[in-house]
């Protein structure tokens, strides 16, 4: 089960190329539910050069903040590439449902995702303490 899409997605031209090669490479090697929302996200995201991504927005390899629609608890969260993913130290994979449902998001978004256990959740941006084009780094 999907969960609809923000209306807008900024992505930079790098993130979207790494992410579509990632999921050429591996067609049924990646959780299914992942890759379907990956790939709508990425049919339907505004590309930008590295350079030009505005500094709220989470991109690959951001630290980003998100707090619970529920309860309101804060978490930091890394997204990162399936192989670097280590979700009890808070970095997650752009492939999981809470992944997916993060890139290219702003503060103030709320990004939806439906669990493993099938339960939709919801959970608002609160900061993005660090992106890499933010901080000068273009090829992160």
């Amino acid at each position: 089960m999907s969960q609809p899409l923000p209306a807008v997605r900024i992505m930079t031209e790098l993130d979207h190329v790494r992410l579509s090669n990632l999921i050429r490479r591996h067609p049924g090697g990646l959780p299914t539910q992942g890759t379907e929302t990956l790939d709508s996200a990425l049919d339907n995201a505004d590309l930008v050069a590295s350079e030009q991504m505005p500094p709220g927005t989470v991109t690959m390899s951001s630290q980003v903040v998100i707090a619970d629609a529920n309860t309101g608890t804060q978490t930091k969260l890394t997204l990162c590439y399936p192989h670097d993913a280590e979700p009890a130290g808070g970095r997650i994979s752009v492939m999981s449902p809470i992944g997916t449902s993060l890139i290219g998001l702003q503060v103030g978004d709320v990004a939806r995702w439906c669990g493993p256990d099938g339960q939709t959740s919801s959970a608002r941006v609160v900061s993005i303490p660090f992106q890499p084009e933010a901080s000068g780094d273009y090829l992160a």
